[in-house]
């Protein structure tokens, strides 16, 4: 619907149940005309065991995941909504990562609306060449919970259903705290066979600028036609 951000669209009458902060974060749209960018810090990054490296080497190359680990890692979240090549409307979830001074990483992601599957499709990387179906689900305190559910590999002509055995699960909560007035925020990615993946945990505060020119550097690479 006109008007409504994707998160809206896709929780329908739970999105009234978020927190009130909950709702202005997740409400960021191109017609809402704000962004949204977080600032904190990640108390913990972690990783899984060392056979868990070469997943998240590969996904260094495509700014998915990473392999260092580290706590107290100040971080950045930029969410920022447009319209793509394609007329979609899009929402960059893009995490920025000081690992060290000299060292940062990146998570790049961008979520659609899809009509066709009626839920959120989150476009992981520079490429957008996976394409990973969503689960919300509005917490008991008015936090979030998104759930990857399947996942598509899209490269030229070349489309199929990428195998969970190669791949990660990945769950995210995010909430507000009013008594430390910041966000939550909590992800935890696991692989059927090999166990935990990935993780991270921390807090941040937002400011939601007007209006504001969306960074090409927060844009995806290439765009997919294929949700």
């Amino acid at each position: 619907m006109s008007g409504q951000s994707v998160f809206e669209r896709a929780l329908g009458d739970d999105f009234a149940r978020l927190h009130p902060m909950m709702r202005r974060r997740f409400g960021v749209g191109v017609d809402a005309g704000y962004g949204c960018i977080g600032r904190g810090v990640m108390t913990e990054v972690r990783r899984g065991p060392w056979w868990t490296l070469p997943f998240l080497m590969i996904g260094t190359m495509r700014n998915i995941m990473f392999p260092e680990r580290g706590r107290d890692i100040p971080f950045q979240i930029d969410n920022h909504a447009y319209i793509d090549s394609l007329g979609r409307e899009t929402v960059t979830f893009v995490r920025t990562m000081t690992i060290r001074p000299g060292r940062r990483r990146r998570f790049d992601a961008t979520m659609i609306y899809s009509e066709e599957r009626r839920r959120i499709v989150d476009y992981l990387g520079t490429h957008q060449h996976l394409a990973v179906d969503l689960d919300l689900e509005v917490t008991a305190d008015g936090g979030l919970r998104l759930s990857s559910g399947p996942q598509r590999f899209y490269e030229g002509p070349i489309a199929f259903r990428f195998p969970m055995l190669l791949s990660g699960r990945a769950h995210l909560t995010e909430r507000f705290d009013d008594e430390r007035d910041c966000f939550v925020i909590d992800l935890e990615v696991r692989n059927d066979i090999l166990g935990f993946l990935f993780g991270y945990r921390g807090t941040f505060v937002c400011e939601f600028p007007e209006n504001a020119d969306v960074p090409e550097t927060v844009k995806p690479t290439r765009e997919e036609v294929r949700e």
